[in-house]
């Protein structure tokens, strides 16, 4: 065998990629499948605008169920959402939100009195 006849080979290194990539593009491009990259654009439009609009319709929810009351108990205002159950911070009683207010979560059967404070005033008998 001959030793010093050289095989010659082509060394293009990182071209190769960017020619199979020119390619690709320019065989899509000549069948017409260019719906494929509109169809893409698409997707990052929507990957763009549906976050924004999901903030925008969570906080209008949220600024509609947010109640703003005082305990009926302990007269302690705080914050809790509309048609739910929750515990009074300042003093532990269980209400229910509905409607925009705090009420009481009793047992069946309970009746709900709300004491008066009565000043007392002497009589005094004038026929005596």
């Amino acid at each position: 065998m001959n030793q010093n006849s050289k095989i010659w080979q082509f060394n293009l290194g990182g071209l190769t990629n960017w020619l199979i990539i020119l390619g690709i593009i320019w065989l899509l491009g000549s069948i017409g499948l260019g719906w494929i990259i509109k169809s893409f654009l698409v997707l990052v439009g929507l990957l763009i605008i549906l976050p924004i609009v999901a903030v925008i319709i969570f906080s209008w929810w949220f600024n509609k169920n947010i109640v703003v009351d005082q305990c009926p108990v302990c007269q302690h205002e705080f914050t809790a959402l509309n048609k739910t159950q929750c515990q009074c911070p300042n003093c532990g009683e269980i209400l229910q939100v509905t409607q925009g207010k705090f009420s009481r979560l009793t047992p069946e059967g309970t009746i709900d009195v709300t004491a008066v404070e009565v000043e007392s005033t002497a009589m005094l008998d004038e026929g005596n």
